[in-house]
């Protein structure tokens, strides 16, 4: 099995284009243009329960950006050596995740909506579920 090593670092907030219009805004996300991959899938993450916690695991080759549609949450990320939170809550950023970096979607506000962009279909095998496995392979 090989995945390259994966860094927070690599990690950022990306800011959207946003187009202003008296009738409403408008924000377009291109994959290989704002995002540095193709879009596979897309899936978004909504009526989450007060105190709930998201999405406890990584991917071997799959990377993600996030966007926060509607209200807030934060994404935890851990590569294995350091953690970083990063507060999403403006849908005209978004928190591009590498591959190789384990991730957990916490303090959903009322309402929010996540949008989650992925560079590969589903795939249960890419999915690292046990923290210990994650930081045992060092993906």
């Amino acid at each position: 099995m090989e995945v390259r090593e994966a860094e927070i670092i690599q990690a950022e907030i990306i800011q959207l284009p946003k187009h202003f219009d008296r009738r409403g805004n408008l924000s377009v996300i291109e994959g290989g243009n704002h995002i540095p991959f193709k879009i596979e899938r897309t899936y978004w993450v909504y009526d989450v329960p007060g105190g709930e916690v998201r999405n406890g695991h990584a991917y071997m080759h799959n990377q993600e950006f996030i966007v926060a549609l509607s209200g807030s949450f934060e994404v935890l990320l851990d590569d294995g050596k350091s953690k970083k939170l990063f507060s999403l809550n403006r849908s005209y950023y978004g928190l591009y995740v590498p591959q190789g970096v384990w991730r957990q979607m916490q303090n959903f506000s009322t309402n929010s909506v996540a949008l989650v962009l992925a560079s590969t279909n589903y795939d249960f095998s890419d999915y690292i579920y046990d923290y210990n496995y994650f930081k045992e392979i060092g993906v």
